[in-house]
């Protein structure tokens, strides 16, 4: 987690870096700090909460530095120690000249402190990254080389991190390395950047280098060296990046997140764009290299993801054996990595990761690569860690997404699904024409239909309201939609704190009714045409009958279900198998603006961030 910028060039150094770390907020805003080379000291600012505390702090006291040359920023979401002013970075060592910044978890940082306070190191606070300060302070005491300090130090390291280093000795140079934590180098022309993300550049540079696990950068104004852990140097290629920096504007919208869901039409047809040429030729996945002698050898797919990307798996799994005939698993990444997987050279695992950077996703296609598993992987940063890990590749093409609760990485990924299925359907000629040349046609439909939800959302907004003020909800779904009722649940709880829970229909009375009251709102996703309406209805009913408020989110144009329903929020005809495309944009919709009504931070939930790099 985390957010990390160094710079070091002839912009001002200060303002560059904060907007740096206003690009990288998702990541974390338990606490922000900037550590600055300046007139031959190293300066530190720290502040809790939000950015805007530091921008605050940072121009009461301007005053106080002269011409900084350069400067490392991070923002934190806490991992050791709680959040408080000593447990923000950046940390030092004990005489104050080394400065160092992190993302990630040292797992041995216990056994490297006591050796350090056994050697007269002074801590202060309950932080792993303080241990790092020490250990490379340490190191430099020797070398009196800052590159070789932190060179000696990172092989001592056990966990994930990337990092950047300063010393007031060392005027010129920020010294940055990774290992299972994410680090580009930006460079531009009189300056250069070292970053965890995309964001924290793109409004400066377009070009940058990607540092690979284990290797170590030196950047200053003028140059990057990129070294191995043994010293050698690395020639690294220089890569375009894919992002417009107008991505990170509001473009008039009051929150990032609102601006996301309103996106998703373009999102789809960005994501169908060249991959669906023609409702009669085959779906165009020319990164994924899967052919029929490839198929034969599976002998089932695993899908592997956390949080939102789970509920795109479910999804998956649904339409992949439907739309395929093949078997597939579906599991959380935290739960993967820590039993033992019938995973073998058979299985297609598919890790799914909006940032390409989710630690627990990452270990568990590793652990499937080691067992000869092909590994497919469906992300929004084709530039990203698990990418690189990918035998077979699916973009999702959503941009950036900058609210913590994802919207348009989710239908994104819905989408991707569908065209995999689709291509796999095509591959085993498991489908007739007739039937892919109508799921094409619709698939292309479905920016249109979502444009018709956006274009009116009273309704939306009037439910909102009327449910803002409870404090339990029950989602309910069954089939190809279950996950749908799990995805709005955790929209809800993630942007409003309202305890949300969703639920197969069918369980409803296999416990969770006990319950059902006044209290408690029961919304149900259904789809008039498919094979779980009526049940669905039948569910509905039966928690009615416990007095509970009810909500429907369909397409029926029933009549009858005003008499049953407190609220219902209609969306276009669409058929079952496609409706989840449809049907998260109404639940997005609900939770975001039950939490505008409550006041909450829609795009920057307590808690939180958009980036999960530490398991």
């Amino acid at each position: 987690m985390c957010g990390i910028i160094g710079y070091a060039g002839y912009r001002d150094v200060v303002s560059t870096i904060l907007q740096g770390l206003t690009n990288l907020e998702y990541r974390g805003y338990d606490s922000a700090g900037i550590a600055l080379q300046d007139n031959g000291e190293i300066k530190i600012y720290k502040t809790l909460g939000k950015l805007v505390n530091l921008k605050n702090e940072l121009e009461k006291k301007k005053t106080e530095f002269e011409h900084p040359t350069m400067g490392i920023g991070h923002i934190r979401w806490a991992t050791h120690g709680s959040p408080s002013l000593v447990n923000a970075h950046p940390h030092t060592c004990t005489c104050g000249k080394l400065v160092v910044v992190h993302n990630g978890i040292i797992e041995n940082y216990k056994e490297l402190r006591e050796e350090l306070i056994n050697k007269g190191c002074k801590f202060r606070s309950q932080t792993d990254t303080e241990t790092i300060a020490h250990l490379i302070a340490e190191e430099y005491s020797k070398t009196k080389d800052l590159e070789a300090a932190v060179r000696n130090s990172v092989k001592k390291l056990q966990g994930a991190y990337a990092i950047c280093v300063m010393h007031k000795n060392a005027p010129d140079i920020i010294v940055g390395a990774r290992k299972h934590a994410p680090m580009l180098i930006g460079i531009g022309e009189g300056e250069n950047f070292i970053a965890s993300d995309t964001p924290a550049i793109i409004e400066y540079t377009k070009k940058a280098v990607y540092l690979d696990d284990n290797q170590i950068a030196v950047v200053t104004k003028n140059n990057v060296k990129i070294t191995d852990t043994n010293g050698n140097e690395i020639k690294k290629k220089i890569e375009i990046l894919p992002w417009e920096s107008m991505s990170l504007s509001k473009m008039g919208y009051k929150h990032f997140m609102l601006k996301e869901i309103n996106e998703q039409p373009d999102v789809i047809r960005n994501n169908l764009s060249g991959k669906l040429f023609d409702i009669d030729a085959p779906v165009n996945l020319k990164e994924v290299k899967l052919d029929k002698a490839a198929l034969k050898k599976l002998n089932k797919i695993e899908i592997i993801a956390c949080g939102t990307s789970l509920h795109a798996a479910m999804v998956g799994k649904y339409i992949i054996e439907d739309f395929a005939g093949i078997s597939v698993e579906v599991e959380a990444s935290s739960e993967y990595i820590y039993r033992k997987t019938t995973t073998d050279a058979s299985t297609l695992v598919v890790g799914v990761s909006q940032s390409g950077e989710t630690a627990d996703t990452i270990t568990a296609i590793k652990q499937a690569k080691k067992k000869g598993a092909k590994i497919l992987i469906i992300t929004n940063r084709p530039d990203s860690n698990m990418a690189r890990l990918a035998d077979s590749l699916i973009p999702v093409n959503a941009g950036i997404e900058v609210s913590v609760a994802a919207t348009k990485s989710y239908t994104a990924q819905l989408i991707s699904f569908y065209l995999l299925a689709i291509h796999l359907a095509e591959v085993k000629e498991s489908l007739d024409k007739s039937t892919l040349r109508n799921l094409k046609h619709e698939l292309i439909q479905l920016p249109y239909k979502i444009e018709e939800i956006l274009s009116d959302t009273t309704k939306i907004q009037e439910c909102a309201k009327n449910f803002s003020s409870y404090k339990n909800f029950i989602y309910i779904a069954r089939g190809v939609n279950l996950p749908t009722a799990l995805e709005g649940a955790l929209k809800l709880k993630e942007i409003s704190y309202i305890n949300a829970t969703g639920y197969a229909a069918g369980e409803l009375k296999h416990g969770p009714i006990a319950m059902l009251d006044e209290t408690m709102p029961v919304l149900s996703v259904m789809i008039p045409g498919g094979i779980t309406y009526e049940k669905v209805l039948s569910n509905s009913e039966e928690a009615k009958a416990r007095n509970a408020k009810l909500i429907a989110l369909t397409s029926s144009t029933d009549k009858a279900l005003y008499n049953l329903f407190d609220a219902v929020l209609k969306i276009p005809k669409v058929s079952e198998i496609l409706s989840p495309v449809i049907t998260c944009v109404p639940l997005q919709l609900l939770a975001y603006y039950i939490a505008e009504f409550l006041g909450k931070d829609v795009d920057q939930p307590r808690n939180l961030a958009k980036s999960v790099t530490v398991e």
